[in-house]
């Protein structure tokens, strides 16, 4: 009988779809305009954060860990990946309690685990030109903003 339930599960293992295969389609789906494929979708995607939520823990831990200091990085990584778990766990809930409310997507939480806070990587659209993640732009020139720092005076030469 052991011997039949290790078989099971080996078969389980080897011929189940991998996750991120089965959470494109799905967030796709959930995103649909259509009532129908959204219905579906926003189940799927539902059950799929609510039993996938631990891995945020996990996943943030070891990152945060190998990113910092030892012991900092592990504190960093539990707060980040409770956060984020509770994130996706609270997604996940509110796409299985509204998933029959027509025009009513949910809050998708990202693809990544490593970062639930970023867009989804399913529909990553390029950013425009003169942007990037690492550029930062000021929003506005109000008084009080940010601003950015002043343009160096070009050096006075004295001639005679």
């Amino acid at each position: 009988m052991k011997r039949v339930a290790g078989i099971v599960a080996i078969l389980m293992v080897v011929g189940a779809h991998p996750a991120w295969a089965a959470r494109t389609r799905v967030h796709e789906a959930a995103e649909s305009e259509r009532y129908g494929r959204k219905f579906g979708g926003m189940i799927g995607r539902g059950a799929l954060n609510i039993v996938t939520s631990p891995v945020d823990l996990i996943v943030n831990v070891v990152n945060e860990t190998k990113a910092g200091p030892p012991f900092v990085g592990t504190l960093t990584g539990l707060g980040k990946g409770l956060g984020c778990g509770t994130l996706r766990l609270g997604s996940g809930v509110v796409d299985l309690v509204t998933f029959w409310v027509p025009g009513f997507n949910g809050f998708p939480v990202s693809d990544s685990y490593e970062n639930c806070m970023a867009g989804s990587s399913a529909a990553a659209e390029p950013m425009p030109a003169g942007y990037s993640p690492n550029a930062w732009e000021v929003p506005t020139g109000e008084p009080g903003a940010a601003q950015p720092p002043a343009e160096p005076a070009p050096a006075k030469t004295w001639k005679k």
